[in-house]
């Protein structure tokens, strides 16, 4: 019984080495789609993109929460204080007596800022109890079951008037700001992508020159002994053969080198094997330029932050304006309050208490202080009008140009797939001319390097599509294909 058990584990334990050895060396195949796939869900730079935008999502809540109302507790359980503090008796002299008591308070307070005027509404309700220590404990009560006030300044800047205008628009801006940078994670991926694939293509055409050559140079080696070719083409295609070896050792240094950041930028693991597929369509579209420029005006951060930073020019030349000038402040309360020795009479028959002050502020003489700011923020204004009117034009330039890019991108592709066939015909053609004695090495290397240009060349023009795609989406944030604007689940990410 032991020796069938033991022998049970073990063969358990080798199928468990096998299934791990065998997940190990399979290769994952991964597409363009799915490599962008897998970068906007767990690379470093979506991540770190999340956390951009949920900084923003919770600035904008703390924003709005300044103007909801806001209850606070003040409390102070126990003040105690014993002091000698000097007392000045019925006579007129002074004499100095030790004093002694404790004292508590409650408050319970309910403000409300008013975006508009910038003021405050307020009410209050509080407690107050006193017990004063000597030959006998005297305690006191002083109660304010409520207060209703209001605080106004009525020339000072009013920051909440600007922040109005301006934190929604910054909102907006970090929610655009977001889809770009995803799209900016797919240009990154595309750019990885089509690294390691060309270099994935380069390798494959180096083992295949490598064992064209050797196969040349064997029939070459033939033929010279039986006095076909000269020495010196024998020489030429021995040369063509080594560096042919050279060339993949080179090859596959920088195809390790691509592999590892494409999967460093994935977040894959590094025993992980990958092997990538060539994108074998592009997508049948022609971007019209002036709904490119209408949806980047609709969609894109860049459009709000034009409005932005021209609205925060004005608030500064506002504020300039307000600041260090003629300023008013009206603060008015009123409530009810009432002292007694016992808690429940404090309650009973309360007084008024009633307050009103006008605060004034007229500054005399600041030596052109104000003056002097007030032109500063005008000057900085203008400095901003005429910037964002200078990238406006960028804008567009940048937009119309990247159409165009995009929709010529489309034939290039389709010629240099083309190319590509027709060149790898030609080396067909040639190196069988070769092999029946019609042309020398020299045409032959000749339509060898014209078939690998021409591969290179084509994938080269499929990145290029493929980039110039996606950095049409970020540009305009809009999905051309499908006629629809990017957007994402802020529920999703938070």
């Amino acid at each position: 019984m032991a020796d069938r058990t033991k022998w049970l584990f073990s063969f358990i334990l080798i199928l468990l080495i096998n299934s791990g050895l065998k997940a190990q060396n399979e290769v994952k195949k991964l597409n363009l789609d799915e490599v962008v796939r897998i970068a906007l869900s767990q690379s470093r730079d979506a991540l770190a993109a999340k956390h951009r935008f949920r900084s923003s999502f919770w600035e904008f809540k703390s924003y709005r929460a300044t103007y909801m109302p806001m209850l606070t507790l003040d409390a102070v359980v126990p003040n105690l204080q014993r002091s000698i503090n000097k007392y000045t008796q019925p006579d007129g002299s002074e004499t100095f007596l030790q004093q002694a008591y404790t004292s508590y308070s409650i408050d319970m307070s309910l403000s409300k800022t008013i975006g508009y005027t910038g003021g405050q509404i307020f009410m209050r309700s509080g407690l107050q109890r006193m017990d004063n220590f000597g030959d006998s404990t005297v305690t006191s009560y002083l109660t304010t079951p409520i207060t209703i006030g209001y605080n106004q300044p009525i020339f000072s800047y009013n920051r909440y008037k600007w922040l109005n205008m301006i934190e929604p628009l910054r909102y907006d801006e970090a929610k655009r700001k977001y889809l770009e940078d995803r799209e900016q994670i797919a240009i990154t991926a595309t750019n990885l992508f089509f690294n390691l694939l060309i270099e994935q293509i380069n390798e494959k055409i180096a083992l295949t020159n490598q064992a064209n050559y050797d196969t040349l140079y064997k029939i070459a080696q033939g033929r010279y002994n039986l006095g076909k070719i000269a020495e010196n083409e024998l020489l030429q295609l021995e040369l063509s053969l080594l560096r042919a070896h050279a060339n993949v050792e080179s090859v596959k240094l920088d195809l390790e080198m691509n592999i590892f950041k494409l999967k460093s930028f994935l977040g894959l693991q590094n025993d992980q094997k990958i092997e990538l597929i060539q994108p074998t369509e592009s997508i049948d579209l022609v971007v019209d330029v002036q709904q490119a420029l209408a949806e980047a005006y609709k969609n894109r951060s860049d459009a709000l932050s034009f409005e932005r930073r021209i609205i925060e020019a004005e608030s500064e030349v506002n504020r300039a304006k307000m600041e260090n000038r003629f300023n008013a402040n009206i603060y008015a309360q009123f409530g009810l309050n009432q002292s007694a020795d016992f808690l429940v009479d404090a309650y009973n028959n309360p007084l008024d208490d009633q307050q009103l002050i006008l605060g004034l502020e007229i500054p005399i003489l600041d030596w052109g202080l104000a003056k002097g700011r007030i032109k500063m923020a005008e000057s900085n204004r203008e400095l901003v009008k005429t910037n964002v009117e200078q990238q406006i034009i960028d804008f567009e330039q940048e937009v119309f140009l990247k159409v165009m890019q995009f929709n010529m991108q489309a034939k290039q592709l389709l010629i240099a797939g083309k190319s590509d066939t027709v060149a790898h015909k030609r080396y067909d053609v040639t190196k069988q001319r070769y092999l029946i004695g019609k042309i020398n090495i020299t045409d032959l290397n000749i339509a060898q390097t014209e078939m690998d240009n021409a591969k290179q060349s084509f994938i080269s023009t499929l990145r290029a599509y493929w980039r110039s795609y996606y950095e049409l989406r970020k540009l305009s944030l809009y999905d051309f294909p499908n006629n629809k604007i990017l957007i994402f689940d802020i529920e999703e990410i938070m």
